[in-house]
């Protein structure tokens, strides 16, 4: 009814083919010109007042698009009205409906240009409704259009088009001044000055200077002008991170983290445990990705008119008219890819930096909950996994940026793309399309597979990665135990099984690329095939059409598998990540009731101070989810008084180290409460230290105090230590504090807690890493002095004197308090014989001043003055080892190494396949040139249908070569590269690892070889499909348009200085990227080994910020690495577009009946003109791949670099028996050992001989060089001077793995690795299960592992499956099982209680007769029953002996340590 009443004579809406042009000019034009009449002068009078009283001044851009473009669209308006008064003229009556679209048309023109004139212009252009309905309405007019299109006068064309393009263009003009002015609104709004004038003044007006400077820099943006002065500094020298582009304020991390935040706790307040992070990402950033949307609409829309308008200027070249409409075809042709060139760059650039937010987003999101879960729920994670969420999976899921817009723009380009193919060919193209469907199923199953293969890919790479950071965390013990082959072994089973699901994703590729690559050849066959049948003759306007149209297809159907695995990629990470992200943070959650036994102040019920209460408290080192979790301690109820000093005692695995975490919150509560009062200052039995300056150590954040920080560091011993450092306090300390001894660390951690000054301190085990004397020192200047009496002190120990100075003791058993009470009631209680004194040495004895254990040389007054020399003044730095990258541009050898990798046959293949697909697919081409300029009827059909078949063929063959061979190619590489970086870093000294942080190496084995893996084969197979593609373009235009060699010379000159101009500044942001990076994972792997400490002192807030700094770096490369690529992306693309334009022109040109030179038949023209539309995308693509690939071989240069680090000596000239060393006869000859070239002698001239069968005790104070006499020994560090004899054999010439392979060793730090305890104890597997068992229980461990399961448990990364004590236990029974002849124990009963530590002696000295032992030992009861004691001061050999005739000798330093201990 409706349709008969406005269009009575043709009252249909849909002809067949298109919208009727009633419905197309009344319902849509008429009534959308109507609607915005209305709707502008009501937001008109229902405006604002504040925005009556304020004139908005308009820049000179802002004029333009305000009064000219609108003046235009009424000028074509009123053109139109005067052509159809014309025609009515003439007696053609014009249809009515045509009257009303021109003159609502007109009239919408003229009321936009009255109140563009306007003061009040913002107000009503920028309503948010109107905004909108600006992009619709020109929507609305495209059925206008598509029936205007149907004539066959070009200048209608060109004025319907141009009249569309004004309203589009007002319409995207008014949008950027709305979200220009938002922008501007929010940094005002953000202030936090107060205003001097009325708000709605000072906004306006700001926001009108701030959009007059923001059009100022129009063209500089829409040009990517404004990173030529980089570009410039790029060319001169090496680029610094201070000449990259400033960010702009929306891609700050800062920015970015709080937007995802928000969403993501409103997402979880909704969802709880079924929080999603895609739809946090939504609520984040889904209207700015909505626009953008909107922008490839209109972008994929234009990509099309080229085309169409190709179609006309074949037909007019056909026809060989002289008429002025061929020029007008040739240069809109060209102007249309130059409007494309500017839309496809900006719609680039927009989407690449909501990316940017993005990434900033997850990881500093991702390091916010490192930061904030507990370690009981960190537990459902390994930390190789954690490490992938932020090295991989935060990448990848950024990556659905891309594949959520091209899910739809690419069916939606294939489907524009088919309608159009049906225009030209009827129904001829449904043969190509049923081959396209055919094989939707085949790649919907494929891309299963690939998710799949994908995932379990994924869970293969955690593994490696874990592993691979377990044994960089451990390389020095690793090597100590000549572990390097078992490693190795291990990391290539996990590699395996990687590269397995690998492979079958990289040949399922293979697969997808076959079917999608041959699509457009095999659719050009089938199609031509069957309208040639259907009995119609083909012309080059119908052919080259098509042609043109299949090329446009290429892009889409190549394009989508690699969406659709992209997207399930995302998809799967994203999911990985929201899990991560869901665990619970770092609270409790109490009940009400229990809350009211402690009020504010901090005391119980009976109004006792109280600084930490338990009330029947059980806690779990599970996850809160995980089903069927046992309490690991159960029942606490304790009440802890303020100010006392506590120790905790107990055997080896009581619970001592969990019922501190369980107050840190680093446990699960399962039932009960517990609170602690006030703030918290924590030192681990691992001790965390921070890369940085040793200052920055103590500091740890807080304000300089000069006094009590030179208070703190006498106290902890420190100020001896750092007089002897080259830079003092600020001297460089590496990662996990690796250049300084294990006393050092746990002073220095210590050291950060006292100088905290907190309520609460909790000591886990600090006494065990020190001597005896420094232990003393520490107990009486710190845990008892002023400086801590007052602070209620936790203290897990074995030491006596601290037991015996405590106030309260609590004895550990079984996850149990077995008892707890005063130090007097326990010496009396039954319990006592756990931790009992020497009778001769209790507390009454008094602690030694620190002179008596300084060598003479180094005296110093008691009190440490505040000018001291070892604190460097506030200027003094030491510069920090920076990342090393190389300069200039990639060398041709790493391309050369890649190729040894992949193997040359394979290359070879690669490139002779590549080059035949691209050979067969132009001679395709070319023989339906020569079809439709021979071909007059249909009598040769079959013939040349064969012979297209043929080309066909051979282009499917081609193409599956190329393809599988590629695959073949990049996993031969991956696994070469693999296996060679990692026996490289095997067999590298330790020191190697000591200048290089775990991070920085990882993300050679992360980041860099994941592109190796993955993108390295997918961007060098474009490369190398543009590069042929290119040649064939030129080929072809050469043979069909000879002018075209006229512009090679000069376009290849302004191609090569372009590329030059960007490489050059390309090259050296790739690098600079690669830097910036590692210093995100090094944080974040330094963060998560010491989180539980940063949460103890509450300094998340600073460690965010640190790691901001490093994302904010990394934003900066990546924003000025993308600008730099579309800008010259840009300017390649405008190059292309004048190609297309000259090649028009001349065609055009040329086809002038009276011209002297014809430059080819219809047929050839049509054929160069179809080849030239694609130049666009092929060249920029090609340069753009080029230079990705020379940014992706940055990875293979950067993993090279590790191809040539120093290598440890594996080849001795000594060779030995198998029963080496038969006596056990050590000699050190004059020895010296230096860590680096510039640090004091760590030994200095040490000689002495061990008898064989002796047991020899190392003493001295932390830092004297006890572990140092191991690291000769062992080779661990080379020596200057000197020699090592080894039953008469120099070490130095025996290969170092079969040196150390001979020798025991229970390290210093205990080291398991995940896996069974059986290949803990027995690695290799030789000894029996007897042999097992009998060590276990000579080190009191049987019960224990009886209990957990037998030898068959599994260890947890780091063996956090036991506590440390028990780790050295079952490191000490892996040194009772190998039965070398020669023992080296360093600190190996530090961390168990003193019965067991004597009862391990025995156990040594029983078990072990006649092997040769060296202990280095803090606690002077190890060694009393030794035969030999060396004593060492500062790296020097002081003094040797039996241990009774130096205890005799009052003078002697050994006697000196052995009155300060409680033994």
């Amino acid at each position: 009814m409706f349709m008969d009443l406005i269009c009575p004579r043709n009252p249909i809406v849909w002809d067949g083919n298109r919208f009727a042009p009633c419905f197309a000019d009344m319902v849509l034009g008429f009534g959308a010109n109507v609607i915005t009449i209305v709707a502008v002068l009501v937001v008109f009078f229902t405006r604002n007042d504040a925005s009556r009283t304020v004139n908005i001044q308009k820049s000179l851009l802002e004029k333009l698009f305000l009064h000219a473009v609108p003046a235009f669209g009424a000028c074509l308006s009123f053109y139109d009205i005067l052509l159809l008064l014309m025609k009515s003229l003439e007696g053609h009556d014009p249809e009515y409906y045509e009257w009303f679209f021109r003159c609502s048309q007109c009239a919408t023109w003229m009321l936009i240009l009255v109140f563009s004139t306007s003061k009040y212009w913002f107000s009503v252009f920028c309503n948010p409704f109107l905004c909108l309905w600006w992009i619709l309405k020109p929507l609305l007019e495209i059925p206008h259009l598509q029936y205007k299109f149907l004539s066959p006068e070009v200048i209608t064309c060109f004025k319907e088009s141009s009249s569309v393009s004004a309203e589009l263009m007002f319409g995207l003009f008014v949008n950027v001044i709305r979200a220009t002015s938002q922008s501007y609104k929010r940094r005002e709004l953000n202030s936090i000055e107060d205003p001097f004038i009325p708000q709605h003044i000072e906004t306006n007006e700001g926001r009108s200077i701030y959009l007059v400077r923001k059009f100022g820099n129009f063209w500089h943006l829409v040009t990517f002008k404004f990173i030529n002065s980089m570009m410039d500094v790029g060319l001169t020298k090496q680029l610094d991170f201070e000449d990259l582009v400033q960010l702009p304020p929306e891609l700050t991390p800062v920015v970015c983290y709080d937007e995802l935040l928000n969403c993501w706790i409103a997402e979880q307040s909704k969802h709880h445990s079924d929080s999603s992070l895609l739809r946090a990402m939504y609520y984040a950033y889904g209207w700015p990705y909505f626009r953008l949307g909107l922008l490839k609409v209109i972008n994929d829309a234009i990509g099309f008119v080229g085309p169409l308008l190709l179609n006309r200027l074949i037909s007019f070249l056909q026809q060989g008219s002289s008429n002025i409409e061929g020029y007008i075809l040739a240069f809109a042709l060209g102007f249309t890819s130059l409007f494309k060139s500017f839309l496809d760059t900006q719609y680039t650039f927009r989407l690449s930096k909501l990316k940017l937010m993005l990434r900033s987003s997850i990881m500093t999101i991702v390091y916010h909950k490192c930061l904030y879960i507990n370690l009981a729920e960190r537990s459902k994670f390994s930390k190789g996994e954690i490490q992938t969420f932020m090295s991989i999976d935060a990448d990848r899921t950024i990556n659905l940026c891309n594949s959520l817009h091209d899910v739809w723009s690419l069916p939606l380009q294939i489907g524009l793309a088919l309608c159009l193919l049906y225009t030209q060919v009827s129904f001829a193209f449904v043969s190509g399309l049923a081959l396209t469907i055919l094989l939707i199923p085949v790649n919907k199953w494929i891309s299963g597979l690939i998710a799949s293969a994908t995932e379990k890919m994924m869970k293969q790479k955690d593994e490696r990665i874990r592993s691979a950071g377990e044994l960089l965390a451990f390389i020095r013990t690793l090597k100590m135990y000549s572990w390097e082959d078992l490693f190795m072994k291990r990391l290539m089973e996990r590699r395996e099984m990687e590269v397995k699901h690998l492979s079958t994703r990289k040949y399922l590729d293979a697969w997808c690329v076959y079917f999608w690559a041959t699509t457009p050849t095999l659719f050009s066959l089938f199609t031509f095939g069957m309208f040639a049948l259907m009995g119609h003759s083909l012309d080059a306007a119908t052919v080259f059409t098509c042609v043109a149209l299949f090329n446009t297809l290429i892009s889409p159907l190549n394009s989508f598998p690699w969406v659709i695995n992209g997207m399930i990629d995302a998809i799967i990470s994203a999911r990985r990540l929201s899990k991560y992200l869901s665990c619970l943070e770092h609270k409790y959650k109490y009940e009400q009731r229990s809350l009211e036994e402690f009020d504010k102040d901090g005391t119980d019920a009976n109004g006792n101070a109280t600084g930490i209460i338990f009330r029947d408290a059980s806690f779990s080192w599970s996850s809160r989810n995980e089903v069927g979790q046992s309490a690991d301690i159960s029942g606490i109820s304790l009440g802890i008084s303020k100010g006392l000093l506590v120790a905790i005692i107990g055997e080896v695995g009581s619970g001592k180290s969990s019922l501190i975490n369980s107050v840190l919150g680093e446990m699960n509560l399962t039932y009960g409460f517990v609170r602690s009062h006030g703030s918290i200052a924590y030192v681990p039995q691992v001790p965390w230290i921070l890369s940085g300056s040793l200052r920055d150590n103590v500091l740890f954040g807080k304000e300089f105090d000069r006094v009590r920080y030179g208070e703190v560091l006498e106290a902890c011993t420190l100020d001896v230590d750092i007089s002897k450092m080259i830079g003092g306090d600020v001297s460089y300390i590496g990662e996990k504090g690796v250049n300084l001894s294990g006393g050092q660390r746990a002073r220095l951690a210590l050291a950060r807690a006292v100088y905290h000054d907190s309520d609460i301190y909790l000591l886990d085990d600090i006494l065990s890493a020190v001597d005896s004397q420094v232990a003393l020192w520490i107990l009486h200047r710190a845990i008892l002095s002023p400086l801590m009496n007052r602070k209620t002190r936790l203290l897990c120990t074995h030491n006596l004197q601290a037991i015996s100075s405590a106030d309260m003791i609590i004895i550990m058993d079984k996850g149990h308090v077995k008892w707890a009470g005063t130090s007097a009631s326990y010496f009396t209680s039954p319990y006592s014989n756990i931790c009992a004194p020497d009778s001769s040495n209790v507390l009454s004895s008094t602690p030694l001043e620190k002179g008596n254990w300084k060598s003479s040389s180094n005296g110093k007054q008691s009190k440490l003055p505040l000018d001291s020399d070892f604190i460097a003044s506030e200027q003094s730095t030491e510069s920090i080892e920076v990342e090393l990258r190389k300069e200039g541009k990639v060398g041709l050898d790493v391309y050369k190494s890649y190729a040894v990798f992949a193997s040359w046959p394979v290359v070879i293949i690669i490139c002779v396949s590549a080059f035949l697909m691209q050979a067969s697919r132009n001679g395709n081409d070319l023989w339906l040139s020569h079809w439709v300029d021979t071909s007059t009827g249909t009598e040769y059909t079959r013939f040349y249908l064969v012979i297209l078949a043929v080309f066909g063929l051979m282009n499917s063959l081609f193409t599956l070569a190329r393809s599988f061979s590629f695959a073949y190619g990049g996993l031969r590489a991956a696994i070469l590269v693999h296996t060679k970086i990692l026996d490289k870093l095997l067999n590298a000294p330790v020191y190697f690892f000591d200048h290089n942080p775990s991070g920085r190496v990882l993300n050679r084995l992360s980041s860099d070889l994941y592109t190796i893996d993955d993108s390295l084969p997918f961007i060098l197979n474009i490369l190398l499909a543009n590069f042929f593609g290119l040649l064939g373009i030129a080929f072809v235009l050469s043979y069909a348009q000879i002018l075209f060699l006229l512009l090679l010379v000069p376009f290849g000159y302004i191609y090569r200085k372009l590329q030059f101009y960007y490489r050059a500044t390309s090259r050296e942001l790739r690098r600079l990227d690669s830097v910036a990076r590692s210093p995100i994972y090094s944080s974040f792997t330094e963060t998560l080994d010491g989180s539980s400490t940063i949460r103890a002192f509450a300094k998340e807030e600073l460690f965010m910020a640190r790691f901001m700094e490093h994302v904010s770096l990394y934003q900066r490369t990546t924003y000025s690495e993308l600008t730099a690529g579309l800008w010259l992306s840009l300017r390649l693309q405008l190059l292309a577009a004048f190609i297309i334009l000259f090649i028009a022109v001349m065609a055009v040109v040329g086809c002038h009946r009276d011209f002297p030179i014809n430059f080819g038949t219809p047929g050839l023209v049509g054929l160069a003109l179809s080849y030239a539309a694609p130049v666009v995308s092929l060249l920029s693509s090609f340069l753009s791949s080029f230079t990705e690939t020379e940014k992706e071989m940055v990875s293979v240069e950067r993993v090279g670099e590790y191809m040539d680090i120093p290598q440890e000596d594996l080849q001795g000239s000594q060779p030995l028996d198998l029963n080496w060393p038969n006596e056990g006869q050590i000699e050190f000859q004059h020895v010296t050992l230096k860590y680096k070239p510039s640090l004091p002698a760590a030994l200095n001239d040490v000689s002495f001989r061990i008898a064989a069968g002796m047991q020899v005790g190392i003493v001295g104070r932390t830092g004297a060089g006890k572990s140092s006499v191991l690291n000769a020994l062992f080779r661990l560090n080379p020596i200057c001077n000197g020699r090592i004899l080894v039953d008469g054999v120099d070490v130095a010439d025996v290969a170092v793995r079969v040196l150390r392979g001979h020798f025991a060793v229970v390290p210093q730090s205990p080291f398991l690795f995940e896996g069974s305890l059986r290949e803990n104890l027995d690695p290799y597997g030789r000894a029996s299960d007897w042999k097992i068992w009998e060590a276990l229980e000579k080190c009191h461990m049987k019960a224990e592992v009886e209990s957990a399961g037998g030898l068959d448990i599994h260890v947890k990364e780091s063996g956090t499956s036991f506590s440390v004590g028990q780790r050295q236990l079952i490191c000490l029974a892996r040194a009772i099982i190998k039965s070398s002849k020669i023992l080296c124990l360093d600190e190996c009963t530090a961390n168990v209680d003193t019965q067991t530590a004597l009862l391990l002696q025995s156990t040594i000295s029983d078990e072990c007769k006649g092997m040769t032992i060296l202990t280095i030992a803090h606690r002077i009861s190890t060694v009393l029953e030794m035969d030999n004691i060396l004593v060492l001061d500062h790296g020097i050999l002081v003094e040797q002996g039996n241990p009774q005739d130096l205890l005799d000798d009052e003078c002697s330093r050994f006697s000196s340590y052995a009155k300060a201990s409680t033994m």
